[in-house]
């Protein structure tokens, strides 16, 4: 007899619904084939399928088995298939109604005993079954939550194969999976602005970068407080909204980071990848063509440490993503594309032993090798960041007698008003931050008087800046502007704003 089951895969970080028709011939040879682009994990479903349904004595094998997914012209890949293979099986050898899997998305990983395992990527494969129409979901309970994120699908999660086939013979009632993930965009978190004391031109440097979502680097000695702000600038930005939210959780769940939790990625991500991180790592790919961690950080912060320890071909691989917000990976098998849409905050010392320019210990590195330390950070790249800002260690009398410094709230409180003023900017278009904006919004919301082209004319000569520096600078005054509410910029703001690209070096 024959059984269709419905079920889904993964194409970057979207679903795609796959029919899994299942065969199971009256006469024959005892065969146990799968077809339609079958790859890796997936090969090995039907030893799993097998052991797990002579384990709940369903004896179906001997004879010809046939498993198709539907459509065959793109790889499938992934353990979640098991379920929907053995509930296809049982019922095209009639151990279960057919009509019981109608409307109906069926993920899950069998084990050995028919115990269901979590799988990656449930919520994106849950969005596909919900747009294409299905009533209901059945999931292991690992990844309940998750699916119940998206509306219009009742999600219905299991522990065993055995629980999953009882429901579906009407012998087990169960309610579905309720709904919880609105009340986690409000996180909190474990760190606060207001423990960072003194720095504030630092302080003021990550305010305005949180604002309008510019890439920056902090360029200071060891120990002067480059990571404590860094880490801290998560807690200035805005809470996600619903769609930022869903579309963290379906990259990190596709990414596999979800597995056993399910839950709603409610935190702008902090990613800090170790400087030994591959190619393949940061920007996404491998075997598999994961989402790497310029896509992990997608709505939060990408943060390199010790910036210039990192290799140059993953500097410079990250050209293309900081210009185009997304990142194409392309393999034999597959191309994908993963949005990429993060602020890049670096970290680094300004010269190899650290303590160039540092007022109480002296460098002790040559002009040469200042220059060679400084060279594996191309220009084309640091064209691309807006902001370059030196971070002095703050000294231990004036740091023991500081009071804490503003709280993240009052900070953020700002940074909120002025992304409010840029949304309003640039409702309906591509753009959602200053720093986003194309050349022709730039000419257009970045118009200087007479008073600022000057300004900007004599800096563009005296340091010998590039069109794109240009550029970055008009658009962090303007980010200026927006946190002083003022509609136009004014020449405080662009000298703010030319110091903030300028000075980091000195």
């Amino acid at each position: 007899m024959f059984a269709r089951v419905s079920s889904a895969s993964l194409l970057g970080i979207d679903g795609v619904i796959v029919d899994v028709e299942a065969d199971a011939a009256s006469a024959g040879l005892p065969s146990f084939s799968v077809v339609g682009l079958a790859e890796g994990a997936l090969k090995e479903s039907r030893d799993r399928v097998r052991s797990s349904l002579k384990n709940l004595e369903y004896n179906i094998f001997a004879r010809p088995i046939t498993i198709n997914l539907a459509p065959a012209d793109f790889r499938k890949e992934g353990t979640h298939f098991d379920l929907p293979i053995a509930l296809g099986l049982l019922a095209a050898t009639e151990n279960l109604p057919a009509e019981s899997l109608n409307d109906t998305l069926i993920l899950g990983e069998l084990s050995l005993d028919g115990r269901l395992r979590g799988v990656s990527g449930v919520i994106s494969m849950a969005e596909a079954g919900a747009a294409a129409g299905l009533k209901r979901a059945l999931v292991p309970s690992a990844n309940a939550s998750e699916a119940a994120l998206i509306e219009g699908l009742d999600v219905y999660s299991f522990d065993t194969l055995g629980e999953t086939v009882s429901f579906l013979r009407g012998g087990v009632d169960r309610e579905p999976v309720k709904r919880d993930g609105a009340k986690a965009l409000y996180p909190s978190y474990d760190t606060d602005f207001s423990e960072i004391r003194g720095q504030m031109a630092v302080r003021r440097a990550a305010e305005i970068a949180a604002a309008g979502m510019h890439n920056i680097i902090f360029i200071g000695s060891p120990g002067s407080g480059k990571t404590m702000i860094a880490r801290r600038m998560p807690t200035i930005l805005p809470p996600m909204s619903m769609a930022e939210a869903l579309r963290a959780t379906k990259i990190h769940s596709a990414a596999g980071l979800l597995r056993e939790r399910g839950r709603l990625v409610s935190k702008r991500p902090f990613v800090s990848p170790h400087h030994t991180a591959s190619g393949a790592s940061v920007i996404g790919g491998g075997a598999l063509s994961k989402p790497g961690h310029v896509s992990i950080a997608s709505g939060g912060v990408l943060f390199l440490d010790e910036m210039l320890e990192f290799g140059r071909n993953v500097l410079e691989a990250l050209r293309q993503p900081l210009e185009d917000r997304q990142v194409t990976v392309s393999r034999a098998s597959r191309t994908v594309t993963y949005p990429a849409d993060f602020m890049l905050v670096g970290a680094m010392n300004p010269c190899p032993c650290g303590y160039s320019g540092d007022k109480k210990r002296e460098c002790t590195c040559t002009p040469g090798m200042i220059e060679k330390y400084r060279g594996r950070l191309s220009g084309p790249m640091l064209d691309r960041i807006d902001m370059h800002v030196r971070v002095s260690a703050v000294d231990y009398k004036d740091l023991t007698g500081m009071k804490e410094g503003e709280s993240s709230a009052a900070v953020r409180s700002r940074v909120e008003a002025a992304h409010e003023i840029q949304r309003a900017r640039f409702a309906g278009g591509a753009a959602a931050f200053n720093s986003r904006m194309t050349e022709k919004q730039t000419a257009l919301y970045c118009r200087l008087d007479g008073k600022c082209e000057k300004l900007l004319e004599n800096a563009l000569d005296k340091f010998g800046l590039s069109a794109r520096s240009c550029s970055k600078i008009l658009k962090t005054a303007r980010t200026i502007a927006d946190l002083g509410e003022s509609e136009s910029i004014a020449p405080a703001h662009l000298l703010e704003a030319l110091q903030l690209r300028t000075a980091g070096w000195e």
